[in-house]
């Protein structure tokens, strides 16, 4: 039986654009670093962030809405208020109606990841919440943040 190899920190090269996110003094835990579950608020605002600014997400009335489906985050160094993050941005994969987007999350002048992680959309219409196929425009904006992982 093979063990799957332990993830590990990665480059800023290895993401293909970046957000800068401000920590909040409520974002810290008793432990004096930010709370596991900020980190996927993070991922969050830096994909929708940016396909909101590409005109890719329409939030108040585009007929097509992603659901996380998936997600997952690994942990490599603490950050914690007050510091800035930066979040990488890639999409390892494009389906039909899904995206599975990979975000890297480094200190501000980290060199490597702080944590990393992954969630999937699945693109829905809105009003029946039934899978339907990546709207061009989507595609279009995504295309130029896909790697091979």
């Amino acid at each position: 039986m093979n063990t799957p190899a332990r993830p590990q920190a990665e480059p800023r090269d290895a993401y293909r654009v970046f957000r800068t996110i401000t920590t909040r003094w409520m974002d810290n835990d008793q432990y004096g670093h930010v709370n596991n579950v900020i980190y996927y608020s993070w991922f969050d605002t830096a994909v929708n962030a940016h396909l909101i600014e590409h005109g890719a997400l329409d939030t108040a009335g585009g007929s097509t809405i992603g659901f996380v489906v998936e997600t997952q985050c690994h942990y490599f160094a603490p950050l914690a208020f007050p510091q800035n993050v930066v979040a990488g941005i890639r999409v390892a994969h494009m389906g039909s109606s899904s995206v599975r987007y990979e975000v890297g999350l480094f200190a501000e002048d980290g060199a490597t990841t702080a944590a990393r992680g992954h969630f999937v959309h699945v693109y829905v219409d809105r009003a029946t919440q039934r899978p339907v196929p990546l709207p061009d425009a989507l595609k279009a904006v995504l295309a130029p943040l896909l790697v091979t992982v």
